[in-house]
């Protein structure tokens, strides 16, 4: 039987309204480091970031991707100006509150999501979803972030259920849905225009539709 539910934030229940490139080339340019725009990319942000998942700020990831070059610019100020530009363009999934709300009449509900301290309590408080759920994990206050056990283990400690008692809802194949999957919890996986469902998900569901389908398929574990 299950008994609760835990979501991933980013581009599972909230998404930018630009893309993540142009708002990081938005962040280079406000941040000293406009030079930089063509050669540090979406993928090599990636990569530092997931160097740094228990960060309390971005600082580390942008001093990592300046290392190489020779810029005079601050990774703090890079950092700050990143978070002011994802967390301005963070809207939520259609649906999403509506969603949760609905949920929690039924199971315990949660959020486990990876980035650093500052930058994810930024985008919750410009949501204002902090007592939407029962209980929030970003990684960079836990040992370790997804696709880890331990942040897992947060997740469930938080929740008051067994693995088997859980689904975890999220888009990412592997921090997301194989992270999940290792530990024994039930996963439905979040879906963009083209993507594939991992071989891990026991469900999965488009974006679009998370909130008009989602019920369903929780009903149906």
């Amino acid at each position: 039987m299950i008994r609760s539910v835990g979501f991933d934030l980013d581009y599972t229940l909230a998404v930018p309204e630009r893309s993540r490139s142009a708002l990081l080339a938005d962040a280079l340019d406000a941040g000293g480091a406009a030079e930089l725009a063509g050669t540090v990319d979406r993928q090599s942000y990636l990569d530092a970031h997931a160097r740094h998942r228990t960060a309390d700020s971005r600082e580390p990831v942008f001093a990592d991707l300046l290392a190489p070059h020779d810029v005079e610019a601050d990774p703090a100020d890079l950092a700050t100006a990143y978070r002011e530009a994802v967390t301005g363009a963070i809207v939520p999934v259609e649906g999403a509150r509506d969603l949760v709300a609905d949920l929690r009449e039924r199971y315990r509900v949660g959020v486990l999501t990876n980035g650093p301290v500052r930058a994810q309590t930024a985008k919750l408080d410009h949501l204002g979803w902090w007592e939407d759920f029962d209980t929030v994990h970003i990684s960079g206050d836990l040992p370790a972030g997804k696709p880890d056990e331990r942040a897992f283990a947060a997740l469930l400690e938080g929740l008051g259920t067994a693995p088997e008692e859980t689904v975890y809802v999220g888009d990412h194949p592997v921090e997301d849905v194989r992270g999940a999957a290792a530990v024994g919890i039930n996963t439905v996986q979040v879906l963009g225009g083209g993507d594939e469902p991992a071989p891990e998900a026991d469900a999965s569901v488009a974006r679009d539709r998370l909130a008009a389908d989602l019920p369903g398929i929780l009903a149906g574990f």
